[in-house]
């Protein structure tokens, strides 16, 4: 019975000693290596905690391979990592601090500029300082075998309605379900060369660090700046022979609105996977047009369920104003969709996505508040506590089975008597072609639906006027605000929050 994440690590390492298992910018490291150092460094962690184990432990991360070694060396020592953007605000790193309490953050010197502008009075480290030190075979093995697969792997921190932060924390069986369940769905296997986009302190990039470790494969970490160069990046992707991507649907529209395919296609890529935003299917078919022969994929699920709950392989042409599936539950994962009531969607009835199963997280780190309102006992049993997570997300079935996306929950709004998603406003805007990406808000105050676009030039209302043959009139936005370029989070999705609050200081 698998229980740790580690035993991954340990069979690459035994099967392909002298394989590449990760490369970034600068470096590269085999498994033997990795296996090695993080060891080495897992030890020295033991010592500086005196033993003890399910603690959190904060790596300032970087784009390198030093951050993932980093996260195996916590795992090693038993306890569990918190990847930590270290160029966030000292304010925002002092509120994830403030709640996690840790003793120990391992932090590159480049990064921790920061912490001198924060309350922190444990100990740092280097990586490089916990590596060189002696590999306790004993005492690691002592650590695992008391290990349980329910423990902590790591905590991810996520934005909070209420400005704190909220660490979701997430347990290794559930980690080990998700890469069992990509490797079985869509065929990884050593043959796998990933190409990794998501920063390591956003969950897509747990799909990419432990698809690599489960299946022995090798993992390039692509360098940022070759997002805003898209020519390079095809070139890049050529170079390394990439045949894998899971990426924020947002960097394959970066690559659709430079028209970077016009000029070079990827040659080796197979599998094109994509989630956290609503990938419109313009962007889509863009890269279909190209790559008819790879298999896309669309994912679906919040941080919470640890990445994923489902996936719509696709499989048919979809016009660019179609709403494209989120599909079906992966294996050993149950999909509620609850009404207003509380019971059972019926068949074209809109209900919250609510989840169940061992892909849930194991709540939110020391918050035990959002932690009973998000993760709830299921309403439909009464009889023995089963916990399910309450998404937020409205969804409906198709009549293939196929679970459809329609928006946030607390998208809905009720305006001029009628009650609106604004995720289907911003389905029609996304398929315009003068358009290269538009999301909307809700001004309560003057009651008013705002649309944000980005496009190559300012619009009027006559270029957008074809909306009003899938909206009605009540639905059209009714103030328009034109952005060269619309502001992403760091998760590489558009930043409603920051659009919101500029479009409020400045009406």
């Amino acid at each position: 019975m698998q229980r740790n994440i580690l035993d991954f690590l340990e069979n690459a390492a035994r099967q392909y000693p002298e394989k590449i298992a990760f490369s970034d910018e600068l470096q590269s490291i085999t498994y033997r290596d990795l296996q090695q150092q993080a060891k080495s460094a897992g030890s020295r962690l033991t010592e500086e905690l005196d033993n003890r184990t399910g603690k959190p432990v904060v790596v300032l991360i970087d784009r390198d391979i030093d951050s993932i070694t980093a996260f195996m060396a916590v795992v090693y020592s038993g306890n569990f990592y918190v990847p930590v953007d270290g160029t966030m605000p000292a304010k925002r790193i002092e509120l994830i601090l403030d709640t996690l309490k840790p003793e120990i953050i391992i932090a590159p010197e480049k990064l921790r500029k920061n912490l001198s502008e924060v309350s922190f009075d444990g100990k740092v480290f280097a990586f490089g300082e916990l590596c060189c030190s002696p590999v306790q075979e004993e005492k690691l093995e002592k650590i695992r075998k008391a290990g349980l697969d329910t423990d902590s792997l790591y905590s991810i921190f996520t934005s909070g309605s209420t400005g704190v932060p909220k660490g979701v924390l997430v347990g290794h069986h559930s980690v080990i379900d998700l890469v069992d369940n990509f490797a079985k769905e869509f065929q990884f296997g050593p043959d796998c060369i990933f190409g990794n986009q998501a920063p390591f302190d956003f969950d897509v990039s747990v799909k990419d660090i432990y698809s690599t470790l489960k299946n022995a494969a090798t993992m390039y970490i692509i360098p940022k700046v070759m997002f805003s160069f898209p020519g390079k990046l095809i070139t890049y992707l050529n170079e390394k022979k990439v045949n894998t991507v899971i990426w924020a649907a947002s960097a394959l529209r970066i690559v659709q609105n430079l028209k970077a395919l016009d000029k070079e296609l990827p040659q080796h890529l197979r599998t094109i996977m994509f989630s956290g935003e609503v990938m419109p299917n313009r962007v889509l078919n863009y890269w279909r047009h190209y790559l008819p022969m790879v298999q896309y994929v669309n994912l679906y699920g919040p941080t919470e369920i640890t990445c994923n709950c489902t996936f719509y392989k696709v499989d048919r042409p979809f016009q660019d104003e179609e709403v494209l599936p989120i599909g079906k539950a992966f294996e050993n994962t149950g999909i509620l969709l609850l009404n207003d009531k509380n019971e059972l969607a019926q068949e074209d009835e809109t209900g919250e996505i609510c989840v169940r199963g061992s892909s849930l997280a194991l709540g939110y780190y020391n918050n035990p508040e959002k932690t009973r309102e998000a993760f709830c006992q299921n309403p439909l049993n009464f009889a023995y506590p089963e916990i399910i997570y309450r998404t937020g997300d409205l969804g409906k079935y198709d009549k293939d089975g196929n679970l459809m996306f329609l928006s946030r929950k607390d998208y809905q709004i009720k305006h001029m008597g009628h009650r609106i998603e604004l995720g289907e406003i911003e389905v029609v805007a996304n398929a315009l072609p003068v358009l290269d990406a538009a999301c909307c808000i809700y001004d309560e105050v003057k009651e008013k639906i705002v649309m944000f676009y980005q496009a190559g030039e300012k619009c009027d209302r006559e270029d957008l006027k074809s909306m009003g043959q899938s909206l009605p009139k009540y639905m059209f936005p009714n103030k328009l605000k034109y952005y060269e370029s619309l502001p992403l989070n760091k998760n590489g999705k558009i930043d409603r929050v920051l659009l919101k609050k500029e479009y409020m200081e400045n009406e």
